[in-house]
């Protein structure tokens, strides 16, 4: 009897264990496939949460528009009611705007109602914005479920999530968080993948969330891969 009962908890604690990881982890594909990159080494995705913001949104389009790089810029509708013209100045950069919820939840514990309520009032808000669909979405802290990527594919858009964090949510230099982006492409290289790239423009507790760090370190990440390295969105990996 005692065996039994722990092999029952032993494949509990398994379960739970699955269940973390495929709901948490990032690169998981097991509550259904999300974009993440292909197998092209040199093929890096810079991408932005959390915005709009100002002014680094702004610095960061003229930053790119310099090495005529595109990037995504995964927007929280909330903030994009308050700025729908840095939204408009994105797109009309030429960039990717994404969907990144309403209000920044941690979709895994909503309900049902709230994950449809968050995710298609972003797009509703995007959209009055830029007059054009949103095509990609990505969870807030990356977490899901099976039934959150079912909302997502039902409201037309194609969940995204990443494979290299440069950890800038965090108050640190520019060079600390190139370091942790050159580290994680390294990484994917070993591996024959592309890097999608997470960083951060804004923040979800509200504007004037100093991202500066970000704009410098995209500033050398650009100046150190610009040469070697295909710069795309994660919509080419569709």
């Amino acid at each position: 009897m005692l065996t039994e009962l722990l092999a029952a908890g032993g494949a509990v604690a398994a379960a739970a264990g699955g269940y973390t990881y495929a709901s948490m982890w990032p690169a998981s594909q097991i509550f259904g496939q999300t974009i993440v990159a292909d197998n092209y080494p040199n093929e890096f995705a810079l991408t932005y949460d959390d915005g709009p913001n100002d002014p680094e949104t702004g610095l960061l389009l003229a930053l790119l528009a310099d090495y005529d790089v595109r990037a995504t810029f995964f927007v929280v509708g909330q903030f994009v009611k308050q700025r729908p013209e840095i939204v408009r100045a994105i797109a009309a950069a030429g960039h990717v705007v994404g969907n990144h919820t309403m209000t920044h939840p941690k979709l895994l514990f909503c309900s049902p109602q709230k994950v449809r309520a968050e995710i298609a009032g972003c797009n509703a808000a995007i959209e009055d914005a830029i007059g054009a669909p949103v095509k990609l979405m990505r969870c807030p802290y990356g977490l899901r479920r099976p039934d959150v990527l079912n909302t997502v594919r039902e409201l037309g858009l194609t969940p995204v999530q990443w494979n290299v964090t440069a950890f800038d949510w965090n108050p640190i230099p520019a060079e600390k968080i190139v370091a942790n982006v050159a580290r994680g492409i390294a990484r994917n290289q070993r591996h024959s993948s592309g890097s999608n790239i997470l960083l951060h423009d804004g923040g979800q507790a509200g504007f004037s969330e100093n991202r500066m760090a970000t704009v410098e370190a995209t500033r050398m990440l650009l100046e150190k891969y610009a040469a070697k390295a295909r710069f795309v969105t994660p919509d080419a990996w569709i």
